[in-house]
C-alpha cells in the first residue's frame, strides 16, 4: 500500500461498501475517489440526465426522489453517510431514472464509470457488495408497492418508520427515525399531508409512537 495511508484506507473500509475490498482493490479504488462538497439544497443527480459518476456519501443526508406523472416529487429514500448512489446508470448506461438533493451539507466521493466498472471487474467482493445492496434496494421497492396496493394509511405510515429506524438511544427501548416531516412521510407513502398528520397523532395516542425533536421513536421489538 504505497499511495494511500493506513488511516485513508481503513476510513473507506468503515464505508459498508468497502467492508470485503482486499487491499490491493482498495487502494486502487482510493486512488480515483474524487471528493466533492455541496451544501444544504442542492441537486446532485437530476432524474432524466445521463450519468457519468456514482457517489459515496461520507458526510451529510440526502433524499432519492422521482417524480410522479403529475408532476409531484415522491421520496423513495433518504441515504446517510456510508451509503451509494448513482450506480444504476453506470450500470445500465441509461438516464438517471431518479434525482438526489442535499438536506444537509455533504461529504461525498464521485467514482467514474470507467474506473466503477474496471473495479468492479476485478474485485469479486466489491461486485458482491454492490448487488447485494441492489437486492436490498429491489426488496424495499417491492414492499412499498405491495404496501400501498394492500395496506392502510395506518400500516403504511407503520412500516415506513420502523424501515427507518436504525439508531437505538442510549437507555431506552426506542428506536430512532431520522428527522422527518409530515410531508416526507406522506411523499414516500403515497398520501396527503394531513392524512399523516392524523395518523401520527393517531399512533402517539395510542403509545405506540413517541416524538424526540423531528425524530420519531419506534419500539424497539418493531424490527424483530
Amino acid at each position: 500500500m504505497t499511495g494511500r495511508t493506513h488511516d485513508e484506507l481503513e476510513t473507506l473500509r468503515a464505508i459498508p461498501l468497502f467492508a470485503r475490498v482486499g487491499d490491493a482493490d482498495l487502494e486502487q479504488i482510493a486512488n480515483h475517489l474524487i471528493e466533492r462538497r455541496y451544501p444544504r439544497n442542492t441537486t446532485i443527480v437530476e432524474e432524466g440526465l445521463a450519468g457519468d459518476y456514482m457517489y459515496i456519501l461520507r458526510e451529510g443526508r440526502v433524499k432519492v426522489t422521482k417524480l410522479s406523472e403529475d408532476g409531484r416529487e415522491k421520496i423513495l429514500e433518504f441515504l446517510e453517510a456510508g451509503d451509494f448512489v448513482g450506480e444504476m446508470a453506470l450500470l445500465e448506461r441509461a438516464p438517471r431514472s431518479a434525482s438526489v438533493k442535499t438536506l444537509t451539507a455533504v461529504r461525498l466521493m464521485a467514482l467514474s464509470r470507467g474506473n466503477f466498472l474496471g473495479t468492479l471487474r476485478r474485485s469479486p467482493d466489491l461486485a458482491l457488495a454492490v448487488i447485494e445492496v441492489l437486492c436490498g434496494r429491489l426488496r424495499t421497492q417491492n414492499d412499498q408497492a405491495s404496501a400501498l396496493s394492500f395496506q392502510r394509511v395506518k400500516d403504511r405510515t407503520k412500516g415506513l418508520l420502523v424501515r427507518l429506524a436504525k439508531d437505538s438511544l442510549a437507555g431506552q427501548t426506542r428506536l430512532a427515525t431520522p428527522a422527518l416531516t409530515h410531508q416526507q412521510i406522506a411523499d414516500m407513502i403515497g398520501t396527503s399531508r394531513e392524512t399523516v398528520t392524523r395518523v401520527v397523532k393517531e399512533l402517539k395516542g395510542e403509545g405506540w409512537l413517541e416524538q424526540q425533536g423531528k425524530q420519531y421513536l419506534v419500539p424497539g421489538d418493531s424490527l424483530s
